[in-house]
């Protein structure tokens, strides 16, 4: 039979358990932008034509491409652009050249910069980051990269409540994608939760436009039901901050719709589990 002192060991952590997971936090909030960013930067031109920018955004799966313009690194063109500056105002892509949307300058931080001055610098620019060494164009970081990261501390244990988005657009599966796009372009958001008889079940995003759409040549006019992602992948409300990014990491997504007694409540973001660490 144990002793109560054995007892007592097994109940508490040792200093040396409590000292590990300390350590274990102190090397993910020494990440550095090196750490944390993806290397294969992919480019493009200011003349290139958005249709193509669009292919090439969709058959390497990524939501943004760094313009060059005599070997530097200038500007930036996203999915999000393609939406907001084209589809939503009823222009073509094979039409507008990737200078008339893109964004710049170009936001840069060094690749020594800690985790938490990147995820600041991220909310305060509104945008992804390029990373540069000695001013050569070395990564790239997207909020999807850094909650990967996010560490476990005090700041990551707020709920997400305090930062979703309440009000949730959505749509009936029987529209098209072309009026999904033109939802979320006019409303510069990321994605629609699709319903069938009023109730959830789906989700289409940019990034479905992007790469089954856009990148393809297939025609929007096909109805939303069938080509958005289902089932939805939800948390319930009360969720931290950690446990959302971890699965966000886990699931390979960049939203989780977020549910309150059997209802749905709102909807959280890669980018706003970095503005829940940031502040």
């Amino acid at each position: 039979m144990a002793t109560p002192h054995e007892d007592m060991r097994r109940k508490l952590p040792g200093v040396v358990d409590i000292a590990y997971e300390q350590y274990k936090r102190n090397l993910l909030l020494n990440r550095t932008a090196q750490e944390l960013m993806s290397q294969d930067v992919v480019t493009t031109t200011p003349e290139t034509s958005l249709d193509k920018a669009a292919r090439i955004m969709g058959s390497k799966h990524i939501g943004s491409l760094i313009v060059m313009e005599y070997e530097t690194p200038v500007g930036i063109v996203t999915e999000r652009d393609l939406l907001s500056k084209v589809l939503a105002l009823g222009l073509f892509l094979s039409d507008e050249k990737v200078k008339e949307v893109m964004s710049y300058p170009l936001t840069g931080v060094s690749h020594t910069a800690k985790i938490k001055e990147v995820a600041q610098l991220m909310i305060d620019k509104k945008g992804r980051l390029a990373v540069f060494n000695s001013g050569m164009l070395v990564g790239i970081i997207t909020a999807s990269d850094l909650i990967k990261s996010l560490p476990d501390v005090p700041e990551t244990e707020v709920r997400v409540d305090d930062f979703m988005t309440k009000e949730v657009v959505t749509a009936d599966q029987e529209i098209s994608v072309l009026d999904v796009a033109r939802i979320m372009g006019r409303q510069r958001i990321g994605s629609v939760i699709i319903t069938r008889e009023g109730a959830p079940f789906g989700i289409f995003t940019e990034r479905d436009l992007l790469t089954s759409f856009l990148a393809t040549g297939r025609g929007l006019f096909a109805e939303v039901g069938p080509v958005c992602s289902s089932p939805l992948i939800i948390i319930p409300a009360g969720t931290s901050v950690h446990r959302a990014a971890a699965t966000m990491a886990l699931k390979h997504v960049r939203r989780l719709p977020i549910v309150r007694d059997d209802k749905l409540a709102g909807i959280i973001t890669a980018r706003d589990l970095v503005e829940a660490y940031a502040k």
